[in-house]
């Protein structure tokens, strides 16, 4: 699956890897201040941050909450991309990808197969224990987001709908079209990719094929849906005007969500996130038509210290089988 973060560097973008793997940098504030999450592999005899390699099917930020859980048996949810790190194995070039998580207060226990100690660390003591220096790099942009009130955000996620049925092949009212074959199979690629920062309020297009990308995704978690008849193509093409002040109050609520809507109104979504956004990541949204393709997503975090900045941007493009 392609995807690009505004967090990785324009080498890592464009480099081509044949091992990919993907982990967290779990944080809290304990009494004296920024800690990090720490694991200890007895196989390396290394210190380094919980990561593994991509399974089959896999996107990365499935990727990086199932490792983090079977090595430490932490549930996960992602916060903000950090850079990904590459150096060479024997198998040739590798990347990791990594997120900052907060901690969930649970405890973490090492598996005792690839993980046999763990330990909370300052930034200070983590950057004198870490084994390989790659590592640094991830540790020092949590650092900075940390001091500058970065760190703790509300992810906000916009979902194009699945693949529907065909237009020529479909009689009846456009807004009653549903999900092709194609498109059943993307939602429950969807639902899987949104369990990754899990936003608990959902709000969509009520036409059928958007309820029905979000629903395995709604039923898995037993949220509920919010209907926005601003959102339909009908009503954007009418007042483009709508959606975009419908998707301002959105992002005004400072609460993890997701939004799911069509391609023609995608640009006046896209144009409240760019306004949000300071350049730089910015120009990571996706400037032309179509956008996103069907089951594709586009997930910005939103800062709890900062009322409308929006800060990093990442794009996942759909699940194809």
């Amino acid at each position: 699956m392609y995807f690009t973060r505004s967090s990785d560097s324009p080498e890592i973008r464009a480099g081509q890897f044949e091992v990919q793997a993907a982990g967290a940098l779990i944080w809290r504030v304990g009494t004296e201040g920024l800690e990090v999450l720490m694991i200890h592999r007895d196989r390396y005899d290394d210190w380094s941050w919980p990561k593994g390699k991509i399974d089959a099917g896999e996107t990365m930020p499935e990727c990086a909450t199932r490792e983090v859980f079977e090595e430490v048996g932490m549930d996960i949810t992602l916060g903000i991309p950090l850079p990904a790190m590459s150096y060479q194995v024997g198998a040739g070039a590798k990347v990791v990808y990594y997120w900052a998580a907060k901690s969930t207060g649970t405890p973490p226990v090492p598996d005792g197969k690839e993980t046999d100690a763990v330990r909370w660390a300052s930034p200070k003591m983590a950057r004198a224990w870490l084994t390989n220096p790659g590592d640094v790099e991830p540790l020092e942009a949590l650092v900075g987001a940390y001091k500058e009130g970065l760190l703790e955000t509300h992810p906000f996620v916009v979902v194009r709908h699945a693949k529907a049925k065909p237009r020529s092949k479909w009689t009846r009212e456009e807004g009653k079209r549903p999900l092709a074959a194609t498109g059943e199979r993307q939602a429950l690629a969807v639902a899987r990719l949104l369990g990754s920062w899990r936003p608990a309020r959902v709000a969509s297009s009520p036409w059928t094929r958007c309820v029905q990308t979000v629903a395995p995704y709604l039923k898995q978690h037993r949220f509920n849906v919010k209907m926005l008849g601003s959102l339909t193509e009908h009503e954007a093409k009418r007042h483009p005007e709508k959606a975009r002040k419908a998707v301002a109050k959105l992002l005004d609520k400072r609460r993890p969500q997701a939004v799911c809507t069509h391609r023609p109104v995608l640009p006046p979504v896209i144009a409240e996130l760019r306004e949000r956004l300071k350049p730089a990541p910015a120009s990571f949204l996706p400037a032309t038509d179509p956008y996103l393709h069907p089951g594709a997503v586009i997930v910005v975090h939103q800062p709890l210290s900062r009322k409308r900045k929006l800060i990093s941007v990442e794009v996942y493009d759909a699940f194809e089988d």
